[in-house]
């Protein structure tokens, strides 16, 4: 079947390259590179004092408000996706309608998440189990990071906002200021002038200002009054329910991922501390994979998304095509790294002989992990793009199943590397799920465009 622009669509035809790619997964790799560094700086800084209990609530207070935030990362996705369509349609207009009710949206969380935090706080204590010394110093850090709660969540639209308009390269230095103003600040404040904990949050909490504001303030010189929308505009009952849904989709999809790792952590501890510790250790293989397989993910939202909203065919399936080999390329490029080396940077990690040894023995099931998860990251960035998210969310779920199957299977009948084994089906479910469904999803896109 030949595939025609629809009318007006060949006026917002645009060509995908190996370039426009990588102008947006270089750029956000680097960034999610950059991040591990302030949970390093704030231990050393942190651990320089020599008292274990802080050094321990600082990792409990840092853990609680992971928690809290990263499910929340869906308000930048949102953001990116619609953002990238109205992008595609040349719509400038609402693409800051979408900007400014995914502010208000993130300001919105951010303050009531602040009115929780007492909640918040005696909820991660006794989830955490932390007393005493420990407690005390969990709830100095927590109780002075959850400042940035509002902030936290802004900067999370405009990082949205920035990448929807393909402005990788902005989003970069954004994320290099909030992080460098963060490491800076904590050193400064928690060494310098010994503030502890609380120096270190402080710091945090200042690289998050930092970055709003200057990328607020950049969006604005860029903005023409003219484009500002109404009130009208910004309550428009249509846009604000296709946010709401996307946004509610992602939180679902979200909190399915965390419960998967979580297990994985749970009934890894069922196999005691030295494999747990193995386990632990290898993650960050699948971590730093996920670095750049996140890129790519990014670029595909972008992309797809611009696609879908100039109802341009040939451009999705351009941007599905080499963000998929894009992805497939370093995933392999990683697995055989880490199969080769791996061994040489589990000793590089831990100075213990006994979980060196166990660890090499998973090895080779922590290095695949770039492979049968880089479908999965691309296929999640392909349907946030197109605001797919009802299958990303539903295909989620199948694939939470599967690897509730797996693990009652496999786990039983090969200890750990049954769980290792689930984890990588997991990830082959999510990226073989969603592609299955996208030949029928685009061809309903973009029914329009076809003849």
């Amino acid at each position: 079947m030949t595939i025609a622009p629809t009318p007006g669509a060949q006026n917002r035809a645009f060509i995908v390259t190996h370039r426009a790619v990588l102008a947006i997964a270089i750029p956000m790799t680097l960034g999610y590179i950059t991040t591990p560094l302030l949970g390093i700086t704030d231990t050393a800084v942190i651990g320089r004092t020599g008292e274990a209990a802080a050094l321990a609530g600082l990792a409990i207070g840092a853990a609680v408000f992971d928690l809290v935030f990263a499910s929340l990362n869906f308000l930048r996705a949102s953001t990116t996706a619609l953002v990238a369509q109205a992008h595609g349609r040349r719509d400038e207009r609402e693409q800051i309608a979408v900007f400014c009710r995914s502010m208000i949206l993130s300001l919105g969380i951010g303050l009531l998440l602040l009115a929780l935090s007492p909640v918040l706080l005696k909820a991660g204590l006794a989830l955490m189990g932390a007393e005493g010394r420990v407690a005390e110093v969990t709830s100095i850090y927590f109780s002075t990071r959850i400042l940035a709660g509002p902030l936290t969540l802004s900067n999370f639209t405009i990082m949205g906002f920035i990448l929807g308009r393909g402005k990788g390269s902005l989003a970069l230095a954004l994320q290099i200021l909030l992080n460098g103003v963060n490491i800076l600040l904590s050193i400064l404040l928690g060494l310098h002038f010994g503030w502890g904990v609380s120096g270190v949050a402080w710091g945090a909490v200042a690289g998050e200002a930092t970055a709003a504001i200057v990328g607020l303030a950049v969006i604005l010189i860029r903005t023409e009054r003219s484009l500002l929308p109404s009130m009208a505009e910004l309550l428009d009952r249509q846009q604000l329910g296709e946010l709401f849904a996307l946004n509610r989709d992602i939180l679902i999809r979200s909190f399915v991922l965390l419960g998967a790792f979580t297990l994985l952590t749970r009934i890894g501890t069922g196999f005691g501390a030295v494999t747990l510790a193995a386990n632990a250790l290898l993650m960050n293989f699948f971590m730093v994979a996920s670095f750049y397989l996140d890129g790519v993910a990014n670029a595909a939202e972008q992309i797809v998304g611009r696609a879908v909203g100039a109802r341009y065919r040939p451009a999705f399936d351009q941007a599905v095509r080499l963000t998929t080999v894009w992805s497939f390329g370093l995933a392999i490029t990683s697995m055989v790294f880490f199969l080769l080396v791996g061994g040489a940077i589990i000793d590089a990690m831990t100075t213990a002989a006994d979980v060196r040894e166990v660890a090499r023995i998973f090895l080779p099931w922590a290095a695949v992990t770039a492979l049968t998860g880089a479908l999965a990251f691309q296929m999640d960035g392909v349907f946030i793009g197109a605001a797919w998210s009802s299958d990303m969310r539903n295909m989620m779920l199948a694939a939470f199943v599967g690897y509730l199957i797996a693990l009652a299977i496999f786990v039983p009948l090969l200890g750990n590397h049954g769980l290792w084994l689930a984890l990588n089906l997991f990830l082959a479910f999510r990226g073989l799920f969603l592609a299955l469904r996208l030949k029928s999803r685009s061809r309903q896109t973009f029914a329009d465009s076809q003849c």
